[in-house]
């Protein structure tokens, strides 16, 4: 029997290996639900670690019957399960076949990672608290160019449209300038579960963690606020973190703990909080949002705030075990924290590792973290904090080649992602010998006849990324490449290649055309054209003649064709049949809850809560 409760968590990434870092000095027992490789089971074995999708509600329910607590590492979870596991608990079976009901407390609280995953449900609840946020609106899905013309009069240009759920790194976010973006936001957000939001013009994003802890008996809770850092954001990725704020007053620190504080103290459940701030130019500060679990803006304090870094904070506040005069003072008076992300080759990132390894500054300590992650280019891989006992502007100048080295892998990531967009030279100048540039380990060939259908095909490459497939993105136009086009469709089988997906408009003979070239099954997506919205490409498609079959998939729903890409692997590969099966259950399970939810509140209520058609 172990000396503490067994903490389960579902996720096991980065956040994950860290908080099992910090576990294992103090014995605590953490067992882990998600893939056999994730990177937190990598450096923590435990008979106790589930394999599958944290999103599974069998899978949680199993993971719970091994543990005493469970937590999340991600805020988009099944809530649901989690709440019935939270009040009802889950049965278990002793070695006699007995039966009993096992109770498993969650923290955060079920009720918390509901409301914080739907960042628009979110903000009104803050807003209801009296919590600063920026002005937002849903938008109706029946109506979406009347709703943004709408919000675009109400909160003039630009604008930004968000997702609901499932959003982070600047993953479904969409500036509006003008009217002519709206297509733009349909194509990469679609229109379900959308909210428009009024910019605020701000001079510093900050942020705020909190520690959560209470006391359900006395219907008391108690909030311990780190230090304020600034965040520094490229490519809506935090890349650099700065304790103390660079440029702000002491006060305005201050008034961002406490703000920070009332934010959290409207919660439920223990652990510890993000809260995103801008500090506007008149000093005000404007809550962005929160994250229920460890954050990016607080990897610092496992070395600045060694006492109670975030990772061992969230352990002692689930135990509820934190202290009750807590004081978080940092160890050292300032700290900087680089994010290392992929570069455009593999090894790019290498570089930063090793310029960790060879600085040697007395007045300057550097502490390298790797995640144990493949180097994907833009993916959070490691980060590299740098700490020092004098100001933020000292340690600024010091650790000057950290983030130049950064930025400089990022500049070179985002002028390769830019080439691949581009006509290759000699591809122009001998057609006859295209340049073909080839991947080793895709199983779907994702193709394009311009970079303009690229923003159509966003929402299914996502799919493929959550889904963990391998795959490869080209241009290969069917009428200016043609030659690049079929040599690419030929070459695609002996390549390993199993699935095609092709997307055009207009005329969009590309799916067809490559169906010629290739005994692989071809997926076509329409893409909706200018003039006759995007009704010629459909027909362009589906009407193939007999022998050449192209799948087609509605007008701009890539979605599907991914997840038909998916369901084709499935039937060659169990990993893939798994998740998709786990994916149609998330899918039945959220109308379940839709369902309970419209027992429990009455059609008039449900009706009130859904947007206008």
């Amino acid at each position: 029997m172990t000396s503490k409760p067994v903490i389960g968590l579902l996720g096991g990434g980065q956040l994950g290996r860290m908080l099992c870092e910090a576990a294992g000095p103090l014995g605590i027992e953490v067992a882990i639900l998600d893939a056999a490789d994730a990177p937190a089971k990598q450096i923590n074995t435990s008979p106790k670690h589930i394999t599958g999708s944290f999103k599974d509600p069998d899978k949680i329910k199993e993971l719970a019957r091994h543990v005493d607590y469970l937590s999340v590492e991600i805020e988009h979870v099944d809530a649901l399960t989690l709440a019935e596991i939270d009040i009802t608990g889950v049965t278990v079976t002793d070695e006699s076949g007995k039966t009993s009901v096992k109770k498993v407390p969650v923290h955060p609280a079920p009720m918390s990672l509901e409301m914080i995953s739907d960042k628009f449900e979110q903000k009104v609840h803050f807003e209801k608290a009296g919590i600063p946020v920026a002005r937002q609106v849903k938008l109706d899905s029946g109506d979406i160019e009347s709703s943004l013309r709408q919000a675009g009069e109400r909160f003039g240009f630009p604008f930004i449209v968000k997702s609901r759920n499932n959003s982070y790194d600047g993953r479904g976010n969409v500036v509006v300038d003008d009217a002519e973006d709206f297509e733009d936001v349909v194509e990469a957000l679609g229109k379900d579960g959308l909210y428009a939001e009024k910019m605020v013009k701000f001079t510093k994003e900050i942020a705020v963690m909190v520690i959560r802890t209470e006391d359900k008996d006395k219907g008391a809770s108690r909030t311990y606020p780190y230090p304020a850092v600034e965040t520094v954001h490229q490519d809506s990725i935090c890349t650099t973190v700065y304790m103390p704020p660079r440029g702000v007053s002491q006060k305005v620190c201050q008034q961002a703990q406490e703000l920070a504080c009332r934010v959290v103290g409207t919660l439920w459940g223990r652990g510890v909080f993000a809260v995103e701030m801008f500090v506007t130019a008149d000093g005000n500060l404007v809550v962005n949002e929160v994250a229920p679990r460890p954050h990016n803006s607080g990897h610092y304090t496992i070395e600045a705030v060694p006492q109670m870094s975030q990772y061992k904070a969230q352990l002692y506040a689930i135990l509820d075990m934190i202290p009750e005069h807590l004081k978080l003072t940092p160890r050292v008076s300032s700290a900087i924290m680089v994010n290392i992300l992929g570069g455009a080759q593999p090894d790019d990132y290498e570089r930063l590792v090793k310029l960790s390894e060879t600085t040697y500054d007395d007045d300057m300590d550097v502490h390298l973290h790797l995640y144990g992650k493949a180097s994907k280019p833009g993916r959070k891989i490691g980060h590299i904090t740098l700490t020092g006992t004098g100001s933020i502007d000292d340690l600024e100048k010091r650790s000057k080649e950290f983030v130049s080295l950064a930025n400089t892998i990022r500049d070179e990531r985002i002028s390769a992602a830019s080439e691949q967009l581009r006509p290759q030279q000699d591809a122009l100048a001998a057609p006859t010998v295209p340049r073909v540039v080839v991947s080793k380990t895709a199983q779907v060939l994702v193709t394009m006849g311009s970079d303009s259908d690229l923003p159509v095909l966003k929402a299914g490459l996502d799919i493929l990324r959550d889904f963990e497939v391998p795959c490869e993105v080209r241009i290969t136009s069917a009428h200016r490449t043609p030659r690049l086009m079929a040599d690419v469709a030929e070459a695609a089988a002996g390549r390993g290649i199993k699935v095609i997906i092709a997307a055009a408009g207009g005329a969009a003979h590309l799916p067809g055309m490559a169906a010629s070239h290739t005994p692989l099954p071809v997926i076509g997506v329409p893409v909706k054209a200018t003039h006759l919205d995007g009704v010629d490409s459909l027909h362009s498609i589906v009407q193939m003649p007999r022998g050449i079959p192209v799948a087609t998939v509605g007008i701009n729903n890539s979605t599907n064709a991914a997840l038909l890409a998916i369901r084709i692997l499935g039937a060659h590969y169990p990993e893939y049949l798994d998740k998709m099966t786990a994916y149609m259950k998330r899918m039945e399970t959220e109308v379940y809850g839709k369902a309970s939810r419209l027992m429990d509140i009455g059609y008039e209520a449900y009706l009130a809560g859904m947007p206008k058609k």
